[in-house]
């Protein structure tokens, strides 16, 4: 009875490591997925103002070629 009352604060301590890891692990996968999230939006907001700004310049380009 002496070896399993020393061993049982071991397990607890075990356990609550691999828990603590496991929700580290989550954490960071969450983070992961945040990122890659974030970093398409910034090419697509990258995408609209590229395409925003050609839009402008053929306008541009065609009031000036039909100006009188």
């Amino acid at each position: 009875m002496t070896q399993d009352a020393g061993r049982e604060p071991e397990q607890q301590r075990l356990r609550l490591e691999a828990e603590q890891q496991r929700l580290r692990l989550e954490a960071e996968q969450q983070r992961l997925q945040l990122e890659k999230k974030r970093e398409r939006y910034v090419w697509y907001y990258l995408a609209y103002f590229l395409f925003g700004i050609h839009i402008v310049a053929f306008v541009m380009i065609y009031a000036v070629l039909h100006a009188k």
